[in-house]
């Protein structure tokens, strides 16, 4: 595992931490996203659950390089279907950048640790 791999792992677990614990929540900042981009109430806490599962897998990543990579593509999935949901609801770019940002660092990734899927 490269230093760029552990580095770029434990940032994308301290925020898949951080923002699905806040969704699990129902904190207002996310409900207000969640309103303004049209999707029900119920889907808020579903969508931290499935960010700290993927969190779980960076984590078990640490010890086992394919847990990583499949943390990864769960995550990524996510962050491709969030750009999508911006979107659809006709976001502004800058409202659909932090996804996309995330979506291409899940994807890096998986592109570095390609070769260990079990």
């Amino acid at each position: 595992m490269t230093i760029l791999t552990i580095i770029l792992q434990s940032l994308l677990i301290a925020y898949y931490i951080f923002s699905g614990t806040a969704k699990m929540f129902g904190v207002k900042y996310w409900t207000d996203i969640f309103e303004n981009l049209k999707l029900p109430k119920w889907l808020l806490p579903v969508t931290g659950v499935v960010q700290f599962i993927g969190a779980v897998g960076l984590i078990a990543g640490y010890w086992y390089v394919g847990a990583l990579t499949w943390g990864a593509v769960w995550l990524g999935i996510t962050m491709l279907v969030a750009c999508f949901v911006h979107l659809r609801a006709k976001d502004p770019f800058g409202k659909t950048v932090p996804a996309l940002v995330f979506a291409f660092l899940n994807i890096t990734l998986i592109v570095i640790n390609a070769g260990t899927v079990i």
